[in-house]
């Protein structure tokens, strides 16, 4: 008899497989696209990271209205999109996710002073030109910024982002964190999945006749399960600390090897620091 470890799949196991990959496609649509072999799949975590990040620096200190500076940096994001080999349109659809936190700065429309350009007929409320300026660089900014995240955690496993930013000295309380949230972001969703799976087949409807309940009893059945959910995450997440207390485990995430940088890492920074200082002295001027 084979030991556990080396035994044949049972023949429900790939089914079992294939339900957990489309669970985890379901939470991060750009999951699957981790195991590309292109150039930026390829480069070192940590020149994604300082790329990203000083991407965002210097997108964020264009003056307002600058339109060709930021037609500059849009063009270095469709760039790196065309590099990375992703569906521009799977990375657009994901950074829109970021679009309401932008409406923060809509009232600027209506405070900036400024030259009147249209009027709300209702409120009366004049919209000056200079505060729709000051929203639509914002919302420029915040835009492109995004993408390029987007680009990021769609060509970085989660594990080598973490290693990149311990080896980015971020602290270890902060990466350990966001690898833990990550992680366990599938399992949690995955229960609650089942949680309404199992609901569902217990709300079998009678031909012809409306069922579902009012909207108050679908609040209640929701707050029910959502409470469910937390408590069990939370005895699960005692029961995970305690185990990985009695393993070693001190609050770092410990790898096998520590790959050096490469010559095409140097040449992807040495191209993204000359490009991203030439748009920002552009930007100056």
């Amino acid at each position: 008899m084979l030991p556990r470890a080396l035994s044949p799949v049972p023949p429900s196991r790939p089914r079992l497989v294939l339900q957990e990959q489309s669970e985890v496609a379901s939470f991060v649509p750009g999951e699957r696209y981790h195991d590309g072999d292109g150039l930026l799949y390829r480069a070192d975590a940590r020149i994604k990271i300082l790329t990203v990040v000083l991407f965002a620096f210097a997108v964020t200190g264009v003056p307002e209205g600058h339109w060709l500076a930021f037609a500059g940096f849009g063009a270095f994001v469709a760039l790196v999109m065309l590099v990375s080999g992703l569906p521009m349109a799977l990375v657009v659809r994901r950074s829109l996710l970021a679009a309401p936190f932008v409406l923060a700065a809509v009232p600027l429309i209506f405070t900036r002073p400024g030259n009147p350009v249209a009027t709300l007929p209702l409120l009366g409320w004049s919209i000056s030109d200079s505060g729709l300026v000051a929203v639509v660089s914002i919302l420029l900014k915040s835009w492109l910024a995004v993408l390029m995240a987007v680009v990021l955690t769609s060509t970085t496993r989660p594990l080598e982002l973490i290693r990149g930013l311990e080896r980015l000295r971020v602290p270890r309380v902060l990466a350990s964190t966001v690898f833990f949230m990550y992680r366990y972001l599938f399992v949690i969703g995955g229960e609650g999945q089942r949680m309404m799976r199992a609901r569902e087949s217990r709300s079998a409807l009678m031909p012809g006749v409306s069922g579902g309940g009012s909207v108050a009893w679908r609040g209640r059945v929701l707050g029910n399960m959502v409470g469910t959910l937390f408590i069990h995450s939370f005895a699960r997440s005692e029961r995970i600390y305690a185990a990985m207390q009695a393993r070693g485990y001190d609050g770092t995430v410990r790898f096998m090897d520590e790959p050096p940088l490469t010559r095409a890492d140097y040449l992807l920074a040495t191209c993204a620091l000359v490009a991203l200082g030439g748009l920002v002295l552009y930007a100056r001027l």
